[in-house]
């Protein structure tokens, strides 16, 4: 019995290892998988051929690369998007957006709307997320029964298992089971996910160079928020998504942040910080939604001359420097990424956050942060969540084989 369980094993570990090859390579040949996985040629024969046949990978053409050399040009192998799909749901203020993610990763379907997250009832919340996924199942041009999976993101904090939202700072309900309720709705396995956290998942999909061992995602918009990858793994709280960057305290008893706190670091680097600060309103004013056409107005108006707007984003460097400082006395340094409608100002941050880092013990080694920026940030959340449920399809139900498969897809039905 133990052998068998051992050869099931190795199995599923090989399967795993080549479906991701070709994930992550896009359509490598066979010798190119050997290469990568470390695989026999024949091990890696057998493995793609049962993989074809179950409908998880189909072969590509041949590259014009690969037509110019020599010989027999090989034959790359592809994820065959009609395998599976998963579906992604982001939740933000008083945004919401739903896309269908096929096999290979790209959206064929999608629908966004916008909300009132701040003042709509606990009931009127779900049943938007509820109705928004229900109707991208009952297009017809969806095979519900390949939804394997559906991954919901929102910015604040969720539980460890990934299951809920705990707190929120774009609605005041708390504690709301998303996954479970989903689940219950519609009979598709569903994660719920740190949308900080998912815009790191992403960032090492598109730039495992760059973003490997150690590095960092921060959120420039309404709320501030981090997503942080150590040693290659996602940090995350033993009760909590961690990461809770924005949340830090900046200033004890400062600037209201819209968590009801006082001197928090988004309370000053937040967009609704920065306008209410450029606009030389009050500390104690309650911050508002601001858009991002008007944040952009604020920093073409902070670059044309240095007044209140140019200061604004000054102390929006000088809250974030050191608050990445303190961090980074606690860790070693490493890149980070702004994200968010902010982060196409980070001109006009940068140098009071560099500054206020090298002030910090974790300054000695400011030289050597490197910053990157994304102005947008859905596609990333977006992206983040697609990989995790993605690969969870990979590993889960097509790395096992057909019979798991079969058990997973009748599951599936709503």
């Amino acid at each position: 019995m133990s052998v068998g369980i051992r050869h099931d094993d190795l199995r599923r570990r090989n399967r795993a290892m080549v479906i991701s090859a070709v994930r992550r390579a896009g359509q490598p040949s066979r010798t190119e998988i050997a290469a990568t996985t470390g695989l026999s040629h024949s091990t890696i024969s057998a493995i793609s051929s049962d993989l074809i046949g179950e409908g998880v990978l189909t072969e590509g053409k041949p590259s014009e690369a690969g037509a110019l050399k020599r010989g027999r040009p090989q034959v790359g192998l592809t994820l065959n998007p009609e395998a599976a799909a998963v579906m992604t749901v982001v939740l933000s203020l008083n945004f919401l957006s739903v896309a269908v993610i096929d096999y290979a990763g790209q959206v064929i379907s999608e629908e966004q709307r916008r909300l009132d997250t701040l003042t709509m009832s606990r009931e009127a919340l779900i049943g938007e997320c509820v109705a928004i996924v229900r109707r991208r199942i009952d297009d017809p041009d969806i095979d519900v029964r390949s939804v394997a999976r559906i991954a919901l993101a929102i910015q604040g904090i969720t539980d460890t298992e990934a299951r809920a939202m705990l707190w929120s700072p774009i609605t005041p309900q708390t504690d709301i089971a998303f996954a479970d309720i989903f689940e219950a709705e519609f009979g598709i396995p569903a994660t719920m996910e740190n949308d900080c956290n998912m815009m790191a998942v992403a960032l090492r999909w598109r730039d495992p160079e760059r973003y490997r061992d150690d590095f960092i995602a921060i959120l420039l918009s309404h709320g501030i928020g981090m997503g942080l990858v150590l040693k290659g793994e996602l940090f995350t709280g033993t009760h909590s998504s961690g990461g809770e960057f924005g949340h830090m305290i900046h200033r004890p008893g400062g600037a209201l942040c819209r968590c009801g706190r006082r001197g928090c670091v988004e309370a000053y680097a937040g967009n609704y910080a920065i306008w209410r600060s450029a606009r030389q309103l009050g500390e104690d004013t309650e911050p508002v939604d601001v858009s991002d056409a008007d944040m952009r107005a604020l920093a073409a108006s902070a670059r044309e001359k240095d007044g209140p707007e140019r200061q604004a984003y000054r102390k929006a460097g000088e809250a974030l420097g050191y608050g990445l400082g303190s961090l980074f006395a606690l860790i070693d340094p490493a890149p980070v990424a702004m994200v968010g409608v902010s982060a196409a100002a980070f001109d006009l941050i940068e140098p009071a956050l560099r500054e206020a880092i090298a002030q910090t013990a974790g300054g000695q080694h400011s030289k050597s942060i490197s910053f990157d920026t994304e102005p947008n940030e859905l596609p990333l959340i977006r992206e983040g969540c697609a990989m995790r449920a993605l690969t969870f399809v990979d590993q889960e139900i097509f790395a096992p084989g057909v019979q798991a498969r079969a058990g997973a897809a009748g599951k599936n039905v709503a």
